[in-house]
């Protein structure tokens, strides 16, 4: 496909918020700005310990939102009862773990098929997307596939923090996920701590539909602003395919 679509991720512009326990900079507005700049989507994790993104937020972005809500969320019951109740867009199913700093590799989906397989079928059922973070590799990709959801997102956590002896084999990872992925018919989204020197290999990708970005995006956005930062990934994103 042409066409390639880039997801913001605003968590980061909450944890700015919380670091004071007020209400600026308010994450809704910057996912506002981020649509009126280029967005094709918003995303957020409404983590179990309320670290960044809160109730509040998510209530308001599933109201304001002119494009689309992807809800980032743990495999809990408390969870995909706020995600029936928002009725996003898309739910993305992620790991969780209470000391980590961000996400940490992919959801075990083969690991926990019948539970996956559970929220899943939930979620589908009230008419929302289901999209799992997954690590590339075939076994994953292959439960995904048996658990029925629409998307997978390739965690490219690996590739983004790469070297030189190790680009080549991360990136080729990425690109046999895809096209593995996309033989099962699933559609293919891919991110994690993609920036602007590594965003372009990974939007080359021809069956990748769309790129999650969050971290990097946000502190460009300190030097350039946020409506120039989003622009600017969006370009590279274009100019790759």
């Amino acid at each position: 496909m042409d066409d390639i679509y880039l997801g913001v991720n605003v968590d980061h512009v909450a944890t700015v918020r919380q670091a004071r326990g007020g209400i600026e900079p308010d994450p809704v507005t910057a996912a506002v700005l981020c649509e009126q700049s280029g967005a094709d989507g918003i995303t957020v994790h409404l983590r179990e310990d309320r670290r960044h993104i809160q109730d509040r937020d998510v209530a308001l972005l599933s109201k304001l939102l002119q494009t689309r809500m992807n809800l980032e969320m743990a495999v809990t019951n408390e969870m995909t009862e706020i995600a029936l109740a928002t009725k996003p867009n898309a739910c993305c199913l992620v790991p969780e773990k209470r000391q980590e700093l961000t996400t940490e590799g992919g959801l075990d989906v083969a690991g926990q098929l019948q539970r996956v397989a559970d929220v899943t079928r939930q979620l589908k059922d009230e008419g929302i997307k289901v999209s799992l973070f997954i690590d590339p590799d075939p076994k994953q990709i292959e439960a995904s596939a048996e658990v029925k959801a629409d998307i997978v997102e390739l965690h490219t956590g690996c590739y983004a923090e790469s070297n030189s002896s190790s680009f080549a084999s991360e990136l080729e990872r990425l690109q046999q996920g895809a096209t593995q992925a996309n033989s099962f018919g699933l559609i293919v989204h891919a991110g994690h701590g993609l920036n602007y020197h590594k965003v372009k290999p990974v939007a080359a990708i021809p069956v990748v539909e769309e790129l999650n970005i969050g971290h990097a995006l946000i502190a460009r956005s300190l030097f350039v602003g946020l409506p120039n930062a989003v622009a600017e990934m969006k370009r590279l994103m274009l100019e790759a395919r």
